[in-house]
């Protein structure tokens, strides 16, 4: 299995890298599932898109046939999260949010020999591609819908501050590694608050295998340990982070962590 320590992107698509991340995260993860109905799904929008010319009008009817004709989008009914997130759940239920179809759009487009160029907004992922005359498109995962600049800035300034405006480098391309990244923190914070403490545990230890001896990251992991009643591996990560990170914030907050773990470390003995 892949190694997330060095991951070599020219090597291993960000796609594939994922659902090794999932099999990592969860033994039991159907990767056969998903990349055999995934298989089928680049053959027919390679079909699908041969009979236009241009890469726009390729593009174009890549978004026709994920959302119109798969029927691709986000949730219908009230959901769990990392059902939004896992790859097999995704494909099943054709919902998702706007990074993981994001992520699975990229791929399909990578196959067909398209490119989706991904963008972390600060309010969701977003996706573009060029037009004929080299000017750019930016659009919506969630929906295919197109997002003008005058949109974005209403984001900005509906999620961010008021006073926020839109910057250039909000619109600067993300890199495979700061996705991959951004896919697991969420499927983290997911987890944990599904209660799903081993599952979101793998997920903190992948995430440390990407970025080893990330304070924050061993913060998030020491708490995961508490709720899982592992209090020595919990109070070694939380004072790391204490030692590591004296002036952060919240640092008081999880000294008073410590302190309950310790009563509850003591009580339990």
């Amino acid at each position: 299995m892949l190694s997330f320590s060095n991951i070599d992107f020219s090597k291993s698509s960000l796609f594939h890298t994922i659902i090794d991340a999932f099999k990592k995260i969860d033994k039991d993860f159907p990767s056969s599932y998903v990349l055999s109905d995934l298989k089928n799904k680049i053959e027919e929008a390679k079909i699908y898109v041969s009979v236009e010319v241009t890469n726009e009008l390729q593009v174009k009817k890549l978004l026709d046939l994920f959302f119109f004709r798969w029927k691709f989008g986000g949730a219908k009914k009230k959901y769990q999260l990392s059902d939004m997130l896992w790859m097999d759940k995704v494909l099943k239920t054709r919902q998702g949010i706007a990074l993981s179809l994001g992520i699975l759009l990229m791929h399909l487009a990578k196959e067909i020999n398209l490119t989706l160029t991904p963008i972390l907004f600060p309010t969701q992922l977003i996706l573009k591609y060029f037009h004929v005359n080299k000017s750019i498109c930016f659009f919506n995962p969630l929906n295919g819908e197109t997002i003008d600049r005058r949109t974005l800035d209403m984001w900005i300034k509906g999620n961010i501050s008021p006073t926020s405006e839109l910057k250039k480098s909000d619109l600067k391309e993300s890199t495979p590694i700061s996705i991959l990244k951004k896919l697991l923190n969420t499927l983290k914070t997911s987890l944990i608050e599904e209660k799903k403490m081993e599952l979101a545990l793998n997920t903190s230890n992948v995430l440390l295998e990407i970025n080893p001896n990330n304070p924050y990251e061993i913060r998030d992991r020491g708490l995961i340990y508490a709720q899982l009643e592992c209090y020595n591996a919990s109070l070694q990560d939380l004072n790391y982070f204490i030692e590591k990170c004296p002036d952060d914030p919240i640092s008081e907050l999880i000294k008073i962590q410590i302190h309950t773990i310790e009563q509850k470390k003591t009580s339990f003995h």
